[in-house]
């Protein structure tokens, strides 16, 4: 009986989890189970912290928005001037809220007179 050469299907699957795992550290870069298995967990490392990224920059963004409304010397908050604003159907979020307040505090001064009026 002659010899069955194998394809080369799992050879080519197996090179390209070794190729996402070559920066890992250790063992995890060179052995194919555990190279597999930290894949799987980074792929779902990844996939959280997407998630988590959003809400921390969110939070971000409305700790700045706060803070410069508050700085403005206005008895004024952050969920007043929101609701104020979706009022007024001014379409700003809070990711441009947040950069007017960094760098330009005199416009976000004007925009929260005008949904005051």
């Amino acid at each position: 009986m002659t010899r069955i050469r194998r394809g080369y299907v799992a050879r080519r699957r197996r090179t390209k989890i070794r190729l996402f795992a070559s920066t890992f550290r250790g063992t995890h870069s060179r052995l194919t189970r555990t190279t597999i298995q930290q894949k799987i967990r980074a792929l779902v490392s990844a996939h959280r912290d997407r998630g988590r990224q959003k809400r921390s920059f969110r939070r971000l963004w409305i700790t700045r928005i706060n803070a410069a409304i508050r700085e403005m010397g206005v008895s004024y908050i952050y969920s007043i001037s929101i609701n104020d604003l979706y009022k007024r159907q001014l379409l700003l979020n809070r990711k441009i809220l947040a950069q007017i307040a960094i760098s330009n505090t005199n416009c976000l001064y004007m925009i929260s007179n005008k949904i005051i009026k």
